[in-house]
């Protein structure tokens, strides 16, 4: 079982630049990657951006690379989303999601466990 809270969303200024917080507890060890995606209204869920726990390996959609930077704080067991240079299209909530490795009789499995999201809004 994995929990996990996002935190750091707010409202802010095109151009402007906000950090997300997401704090995973629980079987935490057992986590894969983590990620983040996001969801305008009306919009399908989209992917942002992903990290591989064990090695920082680090994956951008393209439409954020150069200015959006996910990192890890392992000792924490939290991990952050630097936007920079935000755009009023990026407004949504963003969640932060963590894949989960599961050993079931012999058999291993993966399953995603997602927070409750965080309202991000950029004005023009």
């Amino acid at each position: 079982q994995v929990q996990l809270v996002e935190s750091g969303g707010g409202l802010v200024q095109a151009g402007g630049s906000l950090r997300l917080s997401c704090a995973a507890s629980g079987r935490t060890f057992s986590i894969l990657t983590m990620a983040w995606f996001r969801q305008a209204p009306g919009k399908e869920r989209e992917f942002v951006a992903r990290i591989t726990c064990s090695d920082g390996m680090t994956h951008y959609a393209d439409s954020v690379k150069g200015r959006f930077t996910i990192s890890r704080d392992v000792a924490k067991n939290t991990v952050s989303l630097q936007m920079n240079s935000l755009k009023p299209e990026e407004t949504a909530v963003y969640y932060c999601r963590a894949a989960v490795r599961l050993l079931v009789s012999r058999a291993e499995y993966e399953y995603d466990y997602w927070g409750q999201g965080t309202q991000v809004t950029v004005s023009s």
